[in-house]
């Protein structure tokens, strides 16, 4: 299990750390680094909040575009054996390429 937290679109993960006795956090998915801690997950959460609307408000105060962890587009390099297997298979499920594969990575990232 992925101990994560997501808020308005960013998501994190999050570890703990015995030796200060907190659980830290870090937005994964931006080059952009952003970073929060807490001794309680609901100081956690809070700490996520205001991290994530700190990077938000600073963007908007500088005048840059704020990174998004997701475009919605994906670009794979598969074997050709494959790109005709997953062919077949979304023909078969009646779907197109894209919607077989939107399904399929959506049910392997939660498993």
């Amino acid at each position: 299990m992925i101990n994560a937290m997501s808020y308005k679109g960013y998501l994190a993960r999050v570890e703990f750390d015995p030796r200060d006795n907190i659980f830290v956090g870090h937005v994964l998915g931006v080059s952009d680094r952003i970073s929060f801690h807490g001794e309680t997950v609901q100081e956690l959460t809070t700490d996520f909040h205001e991290a994530v609307d700190h990077y938000l408000d600073d963007c908007a105060k500088t005048g840059r575009d704020p990174q998004k962890p997701a475009s919605g587009k994906l670009m794979l390099r598969i074997r050709p054996e494959v790109h005709a297997a997953v062919g077949v298979a979304a023909a078969a499920a009646g779907k197109s390429i894209n919607q077989w594969a939107d399904e399929v990575l959506e049910r392997a990232s939660h498993a």
